[in-house]
């Protein structure tokens, strides 16, 4: 064992050196005369600080440095009181352990090393660093300011070196060892098949919900709160879906231009809750306790994360954390331009996951989260970048595989994000089974069919039953397509209708922002209007989406105020938008379309109208298809009939639902006119039609029944049961 590194004790800027017993807490409780005593070689484990044996252990790994100093601060984390370098190395990992120290202890570190951009080292030892593992991080007082000296590089001559300090304008990380009462918490653990995923934002979802108290609204405690609860649970959603909850960073220029990263794609802290949405001083607690509530709702809890890339930018970027602790080891570099990064997240920079420690780190946070803080499941941003290899995406990939056989992540729910920029990024349908996606090919389609788009009724019928040219092949069910019309990214559900153009100028990009191609429709007026015909067409086709989506094979999610009409304003990429464009504007909820919602959902749990296994379209021995698609004359399609561009009408007789033996037949017509339908012999009941605003229909149709034909009215969605001729009609 190597003898005990001292930590140098710092005198504090323009003072006189502390004397050991002046320094009271300022190291979290650990004076500086234990300071001195000295740092002893300590594990290479766990990673970051950790609380253990009387003290605190430091394990940092960095294949590229030469040396790894620890940095204390004191209680206010503004002044550096002690610094010194850790004393272990196994491998890659250096690694330390300061007896005394406990929680609360408040550092950062500098890494020394190659200052060699053109080989891809950005080692600068005058840039305090973050803690990649950090369980908490301290903002500096005032909060954080891209005008600090926080470029390792000189801004004019980029080859260069910063010489500046950057200690008391940076992040620090606080030493963390918290326990928490989980109450005999249990996670819900729906399955796929009979899962409903609601896509929201904390801050977003919260910040006008009548009932929340206003010192708790647009926070977990607003989220975790009776009135939120109960909107939630009078949808039947059976999962939240939130978008980023790790601490994050707005970008320089957003914050140059008076705006924020609202969505929070831009991580600074992968183990931290984002503080920003806490009505109290714990993050931590405040979102545990958050996880409890909508646990004891019966609604899991699935986290959008962002592990493709940093948010320290491209190579012009801040030296945070990543960056300088080892660039190379961290950053995917282009092998012939090492001093640039390769940027397939198009944010500057992608994580290679291909370093072990970088696998390391992720695998970790996840963990962290479904341990510490109970989660159900992860969306991952941009996941192709997580199975990137040497020669591109690999579905057998290190990550995969490491997740596959991790006894903590087991049972989680795992959607991908399945695309990102960079070469052959695009991989719908080509991750691992097990993993659920989000599926854009039924989001095109449906808008498509629905909105005047190019589409065929055979393109139709596939996204409706599960995508099996995505997903069967591979031997995957088609729960794993998460089927979705609108989501965070591009329009509500209400502008999908109401804009034939994006309308992103509060971006202050220009307009230039946001996807073009949005196979939108505006109905005959751009935005809102006052004239009766179209806001009533507006809602049909609303009502009509709704339904699609959540009588589809596969899982729906929905995206959080979908259901009630909220509007953006046009604005199909709010990223940076902390305001009412993106504020759900519950007073001006359409409660009707709420309530036409919920009895969507209740439909879809009670009859389940295309289950959790491929139909194959066989006769069973009684003559009756599993899966039969028919003409609106009653007759099976054929192929001349798939491939019409023209027709929008279309049915699917369904001899073996998922729920209960009844056969049910779904009806559509995506016509602007209505049309009479061929019903097969027998007895029918409605329980659908969307032309009904809240609906529901009367409708049935009794065997011997002359009329053999049913009005599809126009732009409508109808579903119909099978009926005994005791059955009375819909049920409830």
């Amino acid at each position: 064992m190597r003898p005990p590194s001292s930590l140098r004790s710092l005198p504090p800027e323009g003072a006189a050196r502390q004397r050991p017993g002046e320094a009271g807490s300022a190291a979290g409780g650990l004076g500086l005369g234990s300071v001195v005593a000295g740092l002893e070689e300590g594990q290479p484990w766990p990673m970051g600080a950790s609380v253990r044996d009387g003290g605190v252990n430091f394990a940092v790994p960095s294949g590229h440095a030469t040396q790894i100093d620890l940095c204390l601060f004191d209680a206010a984390g503004t002044q550096e009181v002690a610094r010194a370098a850790l004393p272990g190395r196994s491998g890659d990992v250096f690694h330390g352990f300061l007896p005394g120290a406990a929680a609360g202890l408040i550092y950062g570190l500098r890494a020394h090393g190659p200052w060699r951009p053109d080989r891809g080292h950005r080692f600068n030892p005058n840039k305090l660093l973050l803690d990649p593992w950090a369980r908490e991080i301290v903002a500096p007082p005032g909060g954080f300011s891209w005008q600090g000296p926080h470029y390792g590089h000189d801004l004019e001559h980029p080859a260069h070196l910063d010489p500046r300090d950057n200690a008391r304008w940076a992040h620090k990380a606080r030493v963390v060892a918290d326990t928490f009462d989980w109450q005999g918490d249990r996670h819900p653990r729906t399955p796929l098949a009979h899962s409903v995923l609601y896509e929201l934002h904390v801050r977003s979802f919260t910040m006008r919900l009548p009932g929340v108290p206003e010192a708790l609204r647009g926070t977990y405690a607003g989220l975790a709160h009776d009135a939120a609860i109960s909107h939630l649970q009078r949808l039947g959603v059976t999962a939240v879906s939130l978008l980023p909850v790790h601490q994050l960073l707005s970008e320089a220029r957003l914050v140059d231009h008076g705006l924020v990263n609202h969505w929070g794609y831009n991580t600074l802290g992968f183990f931290c809750p984002e503080p920003r949405y806490a009505a109290t001083s714990s993050p931590r607690e405040e979102f545990r306790r958050l996880v409890q509530r909508l646990h004891s709702a019966n609604i899991e809890v699935i986290l959008d994360v962002v592990y493709n890339h940093t948010c320290e930018g491209d190579e012009r970027g801040a030296t945070l954390s990543w960056r300088g602790l080892d660039n190379a080891g961290w950053y995917r570099l282009p092998p012939d331009a090492k001093d640039r990064f390769d940027n397939y997240s198009g944010c500057g920079n992608t994580v290679d996951i291909r370093q072990p420690r970088v696998l390391q780190m992720v695998l970790d946070s996840l963990r962290y989260w479904v341990k510490d803080f109970r989660v159900d499941g992860f969306r991952f941003d941009l996941a192709p970048v997580l199975g990137r290899g040497d020669h591109g995406f690999e579905r057998d990939g290190p990550f995969f595989k490491a997740v596959l056989q991790d006894p903590v992540l087991q049972g989680a729910k795992m959607i991908a994000e399945p695309w990102d920029i960079g070469p052959g990024g695009y991989q719908v349908g080509h991750f691992p089974r097990g993993w659920c996606e989000w599926n854009d090919h039924f989001r095109d389609t449906t808008r498509a069919f629905w909105l005047g788009g190019d589409c065929t009724r055979g393109e139709m019928a596939l996204r409706l039953a599960g995508s099996n040219d995505l997903f069967q092949a591979r031997q995957r069910p088609p729960s794993e397509s998460v089927n979705y019309i609108v989501s965070h990214d591009g329009f509500t559900l209400a502008d999908l209708v109401s804009y034939d153009l994006k309308h992103n100028e509060a971006n202050l990009e220009d307009n230039r922002d946001g996807h073009g191609h949005n196979l939108s429709w505006n109905c005959g007026w751009e935005g809102p209007t006052t004239d009766p015909a179209v806001l009533a067409l507006r809602a049909r086709l609303q009502r009509a989406l709704l339904a699609t989506l959540l009588l589809a094979q596969g899982t729906p999610m929905l995206a959080a105020g979908d259901e009630m009409g909220h509007s953006q304003g046009g604005n199909n990429n709010p990223y940076c938008q902390d305001n009412a464009i993106t504020w759900i504007d519950w007073a001006r909820a359409d409660t009707a379309l709420v309530d036409y919602t919920a009895h969507l959902i209740a439909l879809r749990k009670r009859l389940l109208p295309l289950g959790p296994r491929w139909y194959t379209g066989v006769t069973d021995a009684r003559g009756l298809a599993d899966l039969a698609w028919l003409r609106r004359v009653g007759e099976p399609m054929t192929p001349e009939h798939w491939d019409n561009r023209m027709s929008r009408i279309l049915g699917a007789y369904i001899g073996a639902p998922g729920q209960g033996t009844e056969p049910l037949l779904l009806l559509i017509n995506g016509r602007a006119m209505d049309a009479s339908f061929r019903l097969p012999p027998g007895s029918w009941v409605a329980e659908l039609d969307s032309s009904a605003a809240d609906g529901r229909s009367s409708w049935r149709r009794d065997a011997g029944d002359p009329n053999e034909h049913f009005m599809l009215r126009a732009r409508s969605l109808v579903l119909l049961r099978a009926a005994a001729t005791t059955d009375k009609g819909p049920r409830p």
